[in-house]
């Protein structure tokens, strides 16, 4: 049995976590939980109290939630490269852009995509921790302005997984705006080796009905 195990399904943010693992290219073992009773089990609870996917389980190490799963990874094997040294501007980069994909870009994006508003208010942009959505378009964009291959700006890591995730989603399901510095990024991203596996690996799993 491999000493990472991964509960995903293929039409889930577990997508994220799967292109994560191949680009650490080590051994691991995917667990496909259906929506529904199955990913609200008991036993799946214990280890996931929200009773969604992804979950990534390394030895007595649970860990849930998409950016708190590649950081871990990729701290956990610091061989793959995917963490810059601590301490560091690249480091700085790293944890900054992979929390704001984590909540202000995610906050804003969910909320837009069910018609969320804030309300008319002068302070309410204050109040909301995310802004607004064009601001988080804005500063999302900003970042890849210079022409940056890699959030980090030296080096692929594990926030280009996440981020770039994020913006490859939001372009494919137009729940971001079509910005040149995203789609660039994107497409970028998209042709690595790892991702490629990732996603034919999903997908087999999607044409098997997530078997």
């Amino acid at each position: 049995m491999a000493d990472l195990i991964f509960y995903t399904n293929p039409m889930s943010r577990g997508r994220i976590v799967r292109w994560m693992l191949e680009e650490l290219g080590q051994p691991y073992e995917t667990r496909v939980l259906n929506y529904g009773p199955e990913m609200k089990a008991a036993d799946y609870r214990a280890l996931n109290p929200m009773g969604k996917v992804p979950t990534v389980v390394h030895g007595e190490a649970v860990v849930t939630e998409c950016a708190a799963i590649c950081i871990y990874l990729a701290e956990a094997f610091p061989q793959a490269g995917l963490s810059p040294a601590p301490s560091t501007p690249a480091r700085a980069a790293f944890l900054r852009w992979m929390f704001f994909a984590a909540g202000p870009v995610e906050t804003a994006v969910v909320n837009k995509s069910f018609g969320f508003a804030l309300p008319d208010d002068p302070q309410a942009h204050t109040r909301a921790g995310w802004g607004s959505f064009d601001d988080v378009c804005d500063a999302l964009e900003a970042m890849l302005s210079d022409g940056r291959d890699y959030v980090t700006g030296e080096a692929f890591s594990a926030a280009d997984v996440y981020v770039g995730a994020q913006i490859g989603w939001g372009l494919q399901f137009g729940t971001l705006p079509e910005r040149p510095g995203f789609r660039r990024y994107a497409e970028a991203l998209a042709t690595r080796p790892a991702a490629i596996r990732a996603r034919e690996m999903d997908d087999a799993l999607m044409n098997d009905g997530g078997q």
